[in-house]
């Protein structure tokens, strides 16, 4: 079988005699001299695969990605200690700048068999990229390859109109946090990031989309995660938040392939993950753009397909309930591996009835999709507002809420415990990182 590579940087062009020499299945067809002819050239369909000079620019995850769904594998050439511990994080192979040509050539064969056996298994595949979005697939779920650690992943998502995600996520974070869990938020919504907002953090760092930028270099580790973090303590135990993007612009800095190494390396440096989503699940991007481009959604679609369990949150009002259940059928058919708990949140007899859980069961066994209720979360708008004016959680703000049990509830967490424990007004200590300054409430 025949191997057209395509080449680019210096040292890699070195190669393209030794190669030609050799008449083995690997051939040379296009030296580069930039990165975009590279990826032009790939894109045309010429090649199988790339020999890529490290010195030649930044090999980030996202240009894997995109050289990737053009179904062109990657060999990188570098010496330095550092640039290959690199390429090992972004899972590349690699082969030192005075490599022997028929080395290489190997190195080409099993790079290109590689991404052949992950695209025949579907183990490479994302429904938040836009390339894998058009291909048919059975709607199995399968062991993500990078998750390397136990930490469960929650994710919670719900459709547009405020029904309470946020709320939720930091909340829902908040109490697996008092149980003495390690607990990482992460704030992934591209659209309006407000965790930041609702635990009273001033950092305006964008933390998340820090982390994303080491990711997407593959320097980023467990010690360097937990550096962008800022801390918030809940009842004595610290809940680590990554905040979200500052403005709605920054949307494109928080990319797919980012956040997947993020979730895995989230995943052994914390027991549970929590993760606040966008609403958007649309994927009619990609008809926008005639060459790979983007996507806005596809944060919130990579997190919900990575999630051990997704939390589908709505409004229980007669906007709400219509919403939830179209959003779930769009769900279904953007992620069909995510099996979601359904939410309802800001249940009151003002806006359902009498008796608005029984009401609430009714209509949705009638209009309502397969999925059933797992919750109904009462409106308490006070101790809601409390906590938000005070810049905490609610198990410190308003420990006897309504709203407070029932969110604990849903991870089973010893409520009346915790409140014999706690004792005078909430305290809550945030510690931004980089600065090291402690603000206390």
């Amino acid at each position: 079988m025949s191997i057209p590579v395509v080449t680019v940087g210096e040292s890699a062009s070195e190669c393209v005699t030794g190669l030609e020499q050799l008449r083995g299945p690997v051939t040379v067809v296009r030296r580069c001299e930039e990165f975009t002819e590279m990826i032009a050239a790939c894109q045309t369909g010429i090649a199988r695969a790339a020999i890529i000079a490290f010195d030649a620019g930044e090999l980030t995850a996202s240009l894997l990605d995109r050289l990737r769904a053009a179904d062109v594998a990657v060999v990188a050439l570098a010496d330095d200690n550092d640039a290959q511990e690199r390429l090992r994080a972004l899972n590349i192979r690699q082969a030192g700048t005075n490599v022997e040509p028929a080395v290489l050539a190997e190195q080409v064969s099993l790079a290109v068999a590689d991404l052949e056996l992950h695209r025949d298994t579907g183990s490479s595949s994302s429904f938040a990229e836009t390339a894998d979005s058009l291909v048919p697939r059975t709607p199995a779920p399968a062991a993500d390859p990078e998750s390397d650690g136990d930490g469960r992943v929650i994710a919670i998502w719900g459709p547009t109109g405020a029904p309470g995600r946020t709320t939720l996520a930091v909340n829902l974070a908040a109490e697996l946090t008092a149980t003495g869990s390690r607990v990482l938020l992460i704030d992934a919504d591209t659209y309006g990031a407000s965790v930041a907002a609702a635990l009273g953090l001033l950092d305006e760092s964008a933390a998340v989309a820090q982390a994303c930028r080491f990711a997407d270099q593959g320097s980023l580790d467990s010690a360097m995660l937990m550096r962008v973090c800022s801390e918030v303590l809940i009842e004595g135990n610290a809940l680590n938040v990554l905040t979200g993007i500052t403005r709605p612009d920054r949307w494109a800095e928080v990319r797919p392939s980012a956040l997947s190494r993020i979730i895995a390396v989230a995943r052994s440096s914390a027991d549970a993950v929590v993760v606040d989503c966008g609403f958007g699940l649309e994927a009619d991007e990609e008809l926008s753009f005639d060459t790979l481009a983007p996507r806005r959604n596809g944060a919130t679609l990579r997190c919900l397909e990575l999630a051990d369990e997704v939390y589908a949150v709505g409004a229980a009002d007669s906007i709400g309930v219509p919403r939830l259940v179209r959003g779930l059928n769009e769900l279904a058919e953007a992620v069909p591996t995510a099996v979601p708990r359904v939410i309802f949140n800001k249940v009151r007899a003002a806006s359902v009835g009498r008796s608005p859980e029984r009401q609430l069961r009714e209509a949705w066994e009638r209009f309502g999709p397969a999925s059933a209720i797992s919750a109904f979360l009462p409106a308490d708008f006070d101790a809601a507002d409390a906590a938000l004016l005070a810049g905490s959680t609610l198990c410190e703000a308003a420990p006897a809420s309504p709203l407070r049990q029932s969110i604990a509830s849903l991870v089973d967490a010893p409520v009346e415990q915790r409140r014999r424990g706690s004792t005078g007004a909430p305290n809550n200590e945030m510690k931004f990182s980089g600065n090291g300054v402690r603000l206390s409430q």
